[in-house]
């Protein structure tokens, strides 16, 4: 049975979902921070001194790990960007002892994490010797040039538990594979699309499809490297742009007819264990976005939707977190136009968009990450309404300039 929450139980439903979806229980419990940190191993001290995490390689962290504190759960982000970094306090919040790998120079997540090892995270042989002889109790994959061989070979949770699944991260960096998924096998709403090998093909789509159609990468994050096509004339910077942003070299995009819609929301679903093991969704209020320019994203929460709408949402988001499984916090993109909703993709991890939810939710999308992750429980209230601005830039840090604009919003 998949249980929804996130909502009013007059405010729930799945229309056209093949799920069972019924409002749950409200917690009633208190659970307090010392509470969750003595489930996961951890003692809550009185005061401690802020210590510099190790650094290592994985050629030279030795033949053992470094032992944690009793019983204390062992969480690996791989990747040490921003989202990692905040992703990291929200485990140790909660217990957990938390180690970041990345390849070359260690991000912001470095000084967070309890240690820190340099390995390549893309090579598979690398990543999945790091893992075994690691043996942490999750691991949760936050950049798409992870292995997902060597993700796919812990699969079986002998050694390790991928974060969300093996699955949904192989499909998240997979967007013909996830398409497929959602249009051919669970039959969602989606935009009539298409995959060429070449400039040729890309030319005899614009054929069948005509004009306007947007051009993506197969093996990108989302909103990288995709462009819209207006005119033949289009067609080759298109192709040349969304290859170039291709993860691995892949000579193959996606064209996708262009849809007349009211707003772009990232819905974030939880998914997580409830009480007797039952698998639960949770439901955040909808987040619109809008891209700001090249090196910017606007969002903001809520995004009022018609009831109509809501409810086929929350239906086709819970359909394609039901089939990549896990727990975890999933970042589902949906077009709306009136009461008319299209699947766009999935992120298997708390997405840019979901920045909001630091200010306007009491437990952010990290925090509800790592919740779902370690079994502690969770709720989406809204506290207040809030929009943001992300300035994406060379690591410099955002200008005067941009913090002025940001603030304005």
């Amino acid at each position: 049975m998949v249980t929804q929450e996130g909502s009013p139980p007059s405010e729930q439903g799945a229309t056209a979902s093949t799920d069972t979806v019924e409002p749950g229980p409200a917690e009633t419990a208190p659970v307090t921070e010392d509470a969750i940190r003595a489930t996961n191993g951890a003692k809550v001290p009185k005061a401690a001194k802020a210590v510099k995490p190790a650094v290592e390689t994985a050629a030279s962290a030795g033949d053992a790990p470094e032992p944690g504190a009793p019983n204390r759960t062992t969480v690996m982000l791989l990747g040490s960007g921003e989202l990692a970094r905040e992703l990291a306090i929200s485990f140790q919040r909660l217990g957990a002892e938390v180690v970041v790998v990345d390849t070359g120079t260690p991000g912001p997540a470095q000084d967070a994490a309890d240690r820190s090892v340099l390995a390549s995270i893309g090579e598979s042989e690398t990543l999945f010797e790091l893992i075994e002889k690691e043996r942490p109790r999750f691991v949760v994959p936050l950049v798409e040039t992870a292995s997902v061989d060597a993700l796919e070979k812990l699969a079986d949770g002998k050694v390790t538990q991928v974060i969300p699944t093996a699955k949904a991260v192989r499909l998240a960096g997979d967007r013909e594979a996830m398409r497929r998924m959602a249009a051919e096998e669970l039959g969602l709403p989606t935009p009539a699309y298409w995959f060429a090998n070449s400039v040729e093909e890309l030319h005899k789509v614009l054929e069948t499809a005509g004009f306007p159609v947007v051009v993506r990468p197969v093996s990108a994050a989302y909103g990288q490297g995709e462009s819209v096509v207006l005119r033949e004339s289009d067609a080759e910077p298109a192709w040349d742009q969304a290859v170039a942003a291709n993860i691995g070299d892949i000579q193959r995009v996606l064209v996708e007819t262009v849809v007349e819609i009211d707003y772009e929301i990232t819905l974030l679903t939880v998914r997580t264990a409830g009480v007797g093991g039952a698998t639960r969704l949770y439901f955040c209020e909808p987040i619109a976005h809008r891209q700001s320019g090249t090196d910017a994203m606007q969002m903001w929460q809520p995004q009022p939707l018609s009831q109509a709408a809501l409810e086929l949402a929350r239906s086709i988001a819970a359909r394609a977190v039901n089939a990549l499984g896990g727990h975890g916090v999933y970042g589902v993109e949906l077009f709306v136009r009136g009461d008319e909703v299209y699947f766009c993709d999935v992120s298997a991890r708390p997405y840019d968009s979901g920045l909001v939810t630091v200010r306007s939710q009491r437990l952010s999308e990290f925090d509800m990450h790592a919740r779902a992750v370690l079994g502690v429980p969770i709720d989406t209230i809204l506290v207040s309404p809030a929009a943001a601005e992300l300035v994406y830039g060379d690591g410099q840090g955002p200008s005067p300039r941009q913090l002025d604009e940001a603030l304005q919003i």
